[in-house]
């Protein structure tokens, strides 16, 4: 039976394809190249002192559903920030997280130079969406090691790297752990929900983490809901979060930002 990773990726061919029709690819490259460089992603990340957090931009999900259908991503951009996002990720997906393209560009102009940098959250699966996340001046790009497998994975985080970006390379069990590791990845997301289930388990950041190999920088992303979680992921030596859920359905994201920033310090 077909996992919900299975059939997003499934539809994620689908709407690629008619895009590639739409754009064709010599198009999109001399877009990508046309580009301003890309903002160092990794840098952001590694900044001492205290923790660093990449506030997500995302309306709904399969697991959430409609959270905030109504929001501005800009609006909601300005507020991580100002209230000290170490980065922005965009949801760019559109079906399933009600993302699109085009709030890469729309936050990069509305930001100027006060833009962190931004991540493209999306499916990644072929070379055509690495020029594409290029094209609408995305920083880093999420590669997700269950959907690719390792030739593929390697290809795509070696173009994201040849167009000056970097990828979060995204892992769920200590044997995708080590693929990433294998594939050059610098930046390694420990995702806590199964994308093949959604069930979502803190205790995978704490049993992947390990497997991490030391230089690079580890980030931990899905279910983190309150500063206590943030104290405890800190105990256990991560210092790096990717929020989402919790600052979309907050009454004051940009208090909470600073709430979780601080149970870090």
């Amino acid at each position: 039976m077909p996992t919900y990773l299975d059939k997003i990726v499934e539809r994620k061919r689908q709407d690629l394809a008619a895009q590639m029709r739409r754009v064709p690819m010599a198009e999109i490259m001399a877009r990508a190249k046309s580009s301003p460089p890309a903002l160092d992603f990794a840098k952001a990340l590694a900044k001492p002192p205290g923790i660093r957090i990449i506030a997500e931009v995302k309306k709904a999900s399969p697991s959430r559903g409609v959270m905030a259908a109504q929001a501005d991503p800009v609006a909601v951009a300005k507020v991580y920030a100002g209230n000290g996002a170490a980065a922005i990720s965009v949801l760019t997906e559109e079906p399933h997280f009600q993302g699109k393209l085009d709030y890469l560009l729309d936050i990069r102009k509305a930001l100027g130079a006060t833009c962190p940098p931004l991540l493209r959250k999306d499916f990644m699966l072929e070379p055509y969406q690495i020029y594409e996340a290029r094209a609408y001046q995305a920083d880093a790009l999420l590669l997700i090691v269950a959907s690719l497998e390792d030739t593929k994975l390697k290809g795509l985080l070696a173009l994201t790297k040849e167009l000056g970006m970097e990828a979060l390379v995204e892992v769920h069990t200590k044997e995708e752990a080590k693929r990433a590791s294998a594939s050059g990845a610098k930046v390694i997301g420990i995702n806590n929900r199964n994308l093949h289930t959604f069930v979502t388990d803190l205790q995978t950041t704490k049993a992947v983490l390990p497997q991490i190999p030391k230089g690079s920088i580890a980030v931990a992303e899905s279910g983190i809901k309150s500063a206590k979680d943030i104290a405890m992921m800190r105990g256990w030596g991560v210092r790096v979060f990717l929020i989402g859920e919790a600052l979309m359905t907050s009454d004051n994201p940009g208090a909470t930002l600073k709430e979780f920033l601080a149970a870090g310090a």
